[in-house]
C-alpha cells in the first residue's frame, strides 16, 4: 500500500530524462525570470518596510526551495505582492524578530495543511471571494506606493488603509513633479512594450532607461530631487 504522505518532488523525475536541449531552454527561461524578478523582489523588500536586500534574499531562497521541492518542473516561485500589506503590518506593530515568528509559524501551517491534503478544500471557495480579494490586494499595494509615485516627503507612513490616504492628502503639498514624471513614464512603457515585443520584460526596459535618464538628470542637469535606492538605503 502506497504511503499516504509519500512526496517526490518533480526535479527528481525530471532530471532522469533530462537534455541538453532541455537545459538550454531551462536557462533562458531562468535568464528571463531572474531579470523581472530582480526589481520585483526589490520593490516587494521596500513596500513590505525593509532594506532591498531582504527582499532580494526572500525571493532566491524562495526561487531555489520550490524549485527544489516543487511538484511541477515549470513552476516560477518567488515573494507575492499579496503578503505586502501583511508583512508590513507585521513590522510596524512587532519588528523583524515578530516577522520572523510568524514566518516559522505560518510554515509550520502549511506544512501540516500540505499533509493531509486540504489544499483540495480551495475548490470549495466561491469565485467572487477570490476575485475580491486580489482586487482589494491590487488596491492595497497600490495604496503602498503613492508616497514614492509622487515623492511625498513623509517621516512615516501609517500601516492601515485609511490613515495613510488621510496622511497622503495631510502632506500632499510636499508633492515632486520630477518624481512623478518618472513613475508615470515606467508605468508607461511597461505597459507598451509587450506590444513591440514578447521576448524581453518591459520591467527590465523601463528600469535600465529610467536610470540612464535619472543619472542624466542627476550630474548633467541639476534635477537633484528624485530619490533613488541609493540615497534611502546607504
Amino acid at each position: 500500500m502506497k504511503n499516504k504522505f509519500d512526496f517526490q518532488p518533480k526535479l527528481v523525475s525530471t532530471l532522469k530524462n533530462y537534455s541538453k536541449e532541455k537545459f538550454m531552454t531551462d536557462l533562458m527561461a531562468g535568464i528571463i525570470v531572474g531579470i523581472v524578478a530582480l526589481p520585483l523582489a526589490i520593490a516587494f523588500g521596500i513596500a513590505s518596510g525593509v532594506s532591498p536586500e531582504k527582499g532580494l534574499i526572500t525571493a532566491i531562497l524562495g526561487g531555489f526551495f520550490v524549485s527544489l521541492l516543487g511538484g511541477c518542473n515549470v513552476q516560477i516561485g518567488g515573494p507575492t505582492g499579496a503578503f505586502i500589506v501583511i508583512v508590513y503590518g507585521i513590522i510596524q506593530n512587532f519588528g523583524i524578530e515578530g516577522l520572523a515568528i510568524a514566518t516559522v509559524v505560518a510554515g509550520i501551517i502549511l506544512v501540516i495543511m500540505g499533509a493531509l491534503k486540504l489544499g483540495t478544500v480551495i475548490k470549495f471557495i466561491p469565485y467572487p471571494i477570490v476575485v475580491g480579494f486580489t482586487s482589494g490586494i491590487a488596491l492595497t499595494i497600490f495604496t503602498t506606493q503613492m508616497k514614492d509615485l509622487f515623492g511625498l516627503t513623509m517621516d512615516k507612513v501609517p500601516a492601515d488603509f485609511i490613515s495613510k490616504w488621510i496622511a497622503y492628502f495631510e502632506h500632499f503639498d510636499t508633492i515632486n513633479l520630477w518624481s512623478l514624471l518618472i513613475g508615470l513614464a515606467s508605468i508607461v512603457i511597461i505597459a507598451v512594450t509587450p506590444k513591440f515585443s514578447k521576448k524581453i520584460p518591459g520591467s527590465l526596459i523601463a528600469i535600465i532607461l529610467m536610470t540612464v535618464v535619472v543619472y542624466v538628470m542627476r550630474y548633467y542637469l541639476g534635477i537633484t530631487g528624485i530619490e533613488t535606492i541609493g540615497d534611502r538605503f546607504t
